[in-house]
């Protein structure tokens, strides 16, 4: 087995292990139009960045809804990347906190636009209606 063969198959495992189907998916559907960018992706994503040890999958979760809800227009990025993030540990709670999070730094309608994706992955999962916890009068100060 090649170098750049090796790179794709341990990214592949990877791949596989977070996204599961929807990253297969994705990888699929660029065959036949840029198999070297599904190659890049499988190989130097996955098998280079999200196989680093320093951050655990459900944290490197975290960084990229935060990052595709803020670039805006990811919509069906956000859709594989709230699966894997499920699918890695987060909650759907956590999913949107971190959402509501991000309308602080990037704006409502991305958030909202972030939201709406997640939605569409949780309605699919069986995991609406979302819980999320308010803040009490009584919060630690920070």
């Amino acid at each position: 087995m090649t170098d750049r063969q090796q790179k794709f198959a341990s990214g592949k495992k990877v791949l596989d292990a977070i996204d599961g189907d929807a990253g297969a998916r994705v990888i699929d559907a660029l065959a036949d139009v840029s198999p070297e960018l599904a190659h890049q992706v499988v190989a130097w994503a996955f098998g280079e960045m999200y196989a680093r040890p320093t951050l655990a999958p459900r944290e490197r979760q975290l960084v990229t809804l935060g990052i595709l809800t803020a670039l805006g227009g990811c919509e069906p990025q956000l859709d594989v990347h709230v699966n894997a993030s499920l699918n890695v540990g987060l909650t759907p709670e956590e999913i949107t906190e971190a959402m509501l999070h991000a309308a602080v730094y990037c704006g409502f309608p991305r958030a909202l636009n972030a939201t709406f994706a997640a939605k569409k992955v949780f309605a699919a999962r069986g995991l609406l209606p979302v819980r999320q916890s308010r803040p009490s009068v009584d919060s630690p100060d920070f």
